[in-house]
């Protein structure tokens, strides 16, 4: 397998404690919203996730305690890396809405388990000698 594909698949961060001190009812997946940085370190491996949870705050979902490691290359003149900031979590807002009603009613706690890159899907238009039509 090339060596590029295999680190695509793999995962960045893994948080095994979870599995050992919590009981897993429901997995989903969300976007990350990152800076420049957090990037370059993520696919240097730099992130632990072992003390990590999420905040559901103002219908939008909250990722706290997530280390990522700031690289030696990041220019402090533009930018002043945090490594411990809160990082915003993309999910649907019928997604957000089953979570609260979870946190609120059955005492859930919403934990991270793992990060990983996922490969974008294509388009219709994207495709290899796919033609669009234009309109006009």
């Amino acid at each position: 397998m090339n060596s590029k594909k295999a680190s695509q698949n793999s995962a960045i961060a893994l948080n095994r404690r979870a599995y050992y001190d919590y009981f897993i009812k429901q997995t989903l997946e969300a976007g990350l919203v990152l800076q420049g940085w957090e990037v370059k370190s993520l696919r240097s491996g730099r992130a632990q996730l072992s003390e990590s949870y999420v905040l559901l705050k103002n219908s939008e979902a909250w990722l706290l305690g997530c280390h990522i490691t700031p690289i030696s290359t990041v220019s402090i003149q533009h930018t002043r890396p945090d490594s411990t900031r809160t990082r915003k979590l993309l999910l649907r807002e019928r997604e957000l809405e089953k979570l609260a009603v979870d946190v609120a009613r059955k005492g859930c706690t919403i934990i991270a388990l793992k990060l990983y890159w996922k490969k974008k899907s294509r388009q219709a238009g994207d495709r290899p000698g796919s033609r669009q039509k234009r309109m006009g």
